[in-house]
């Protein structure tokens, strides 16, 4: 029961986060593309990478404080939902250039960004 507790917890700051940051982006980019979306994708992933990859291999986090950041936070912060509804709308528009941008960025940035934290947590490791 406990656990379930840290999820609810973390879900509500990565929620909370995912909204400022979706909204914060908008006030610098032109909203015909969703950044924001894109930016807390890269952000979740990279985040998952770190907690994963250096402070849990390490064993530096006990399995609560793993389970409340990723899933907790990180679950709540990123958001398929909604990476798919924007991207469908785009293709309802018949935006198809902005669908498929928008499709190749999420999948090769978050994998850039994870791959990034990595790297970042194996320099850490030796």
């Amino acid at each position: 029961m406990k656990n379930y507790l840290f999820v609810a917890v973390g879900s509500m700051i990565g929620g909370i986060a995912r909204y400022f940051l979706s909204n914060f982006v908008y006030k610098f980019l032109n909203p015909i593309f969703p950044y924001g979306t894109l930016l807390v994708n890269i952000t979740g992933s990279f985040l998952i990478g770190l907690i994963i990859f250096y402070l849990d291999a390490e064993k530096l986090i006990s399995a609560e404080m793993r389970i409340f950041l990723t899933i907790g936070i990180c679950g709540g912060l990123t958001t398929f939902s909604t990476f798919t509804y924007e991207t469908f709308q785009m293709i309802r528009n018949s935006e198809f250039v902005l669908a498929f941008i928008n499709i190749g960025s999420n999948l090769f940035l978050t994998f850039i960004a994870i791959s990034f934290a990595y790297i970042i947590s194996q320099k850490l490791i030796y």
